[in-house]
């Protein structure tokens, strides 16, 4: 028996399900909410809701991660963004958010380029970090997989908490024929801290992930209705069964390493509390 269906004369798929399209059904029973903990645990690290907020320069700083650090959650700030790129974005970005938005080749499309164009610093790196680490609260900061090995020693050094490897897609096993990719289970076994890695879509690729000895997998392509990946190369995530499929490889990944626990992170579709609800329904920890 096959789930799949027909697309057309030459291509066959599997039916998908994004968030909207499922919906939470009372059972007989109901709880208390006084009786239920909204308490996330990942590594020794313990959260009061399971919320992180994305490492993206549009809502995440290293104030709003402070902020969000002390509400309970974690916010996770983008290491090849804005902030370590200019001492000062503000203004910029202020500047920026001025502008009204349109197609390439308008003016706020030009001011972006021209921003992120400057380079990554080290020294500000450092400084991000240690600004969210004097607030006391959890630090953590992301990277994507081709910039990790030129910056991660920095960021360790920083003294980072968590780390988060993060790209529009992200596999176990990259191919590249023009430079050495990163061998994420390597580099995983080898760092002092945890990892939080994706995005991964489905069963397999996130199975391979959580071989690597990650701490969690990010399920999605992040950003959602703000980012160009649906538009510019095809791909979407119905989240909905990702989470589902993910959260079914994390429990034969359970089985085949005898008990280690990966947690399953929904990135990306989850833009009302609603949601947020259906994602743990799925089988996410943490959106």
């Amino acid at each position: 028996m096959t789930n799949q269906i027909e697309i057309g004369r030459g291509k066959r798929g599997r039916r998908a399900f994004s968030l909207d399209d499922v919906s939470v059904v009372p059972a007989r029973r109901t709880r208390d909410p006084q009786d239920v903990s909204l308490t996330w645990r990942i590594d020794a690290y313990t959260f009061d809701m399971p919320v992180i907020g994305a490492p993206m320069d549009s809502v995440m700083s290293p104030e709003t991660a402070i902020a969000m650090g002390r509400l309970g959650g974690l916010g996770v700030l983008n290491l090849e963004g804005l902030w370590t790129r200019h001492e000062d974005p503000r203004p910029l970005l202020e500047e920026i958010a001025a502008l009204e938005a349109g197609p390439a080749g308008t003016e706020a499309t030009r001011m972006l380029q021209e921003a992120y164009a400057a380079p990554i610093r080290p020294d500000l790196i450092t400084e991000r970090l240690a600004q969210i680490r004097e607030a006391g609260v959890v630090v953590a900061g992301s990277l994507t997989p081709q910039n990790t090995q030129e910056f991660y020693r920095t960021v360790v050094a920083a003294g980072v908490d968590l780390f988060v490897i993060r790209g529009t897609t992200v596999s176990a096993e990259h191919v590249s024929s023009t430079q050495e990719p990163l061998d994420l289970k390597q580099f995983i076994y080898e760092l002092d801290v945890p990892v939080i890695v994706g995005g991964a879509a489905g069963y397999t690729p996130a199975l391979h992930l959580m071989r690597t000895g990650a701490a969690g997998v990010l399920v999605g392509f992040g950003g959602g209705a703000s980012t160009t990946t649906r538009r510019a190369m095809g791909i979407r995530v119905p989240m909905a069964t990702a989470i589902s499929d993910i959260a079914e490889a994390r429990r034969d990944y359970m089985d085949e390493s005898g008990g280690r626990y990966v947690h399953v992170i929904a990135d990306g579709g989850v833009s009302t509390s609603g949601e947020i609800v259906k994602a743990i329904a799925m089988g996410a920890d943490a959106v």
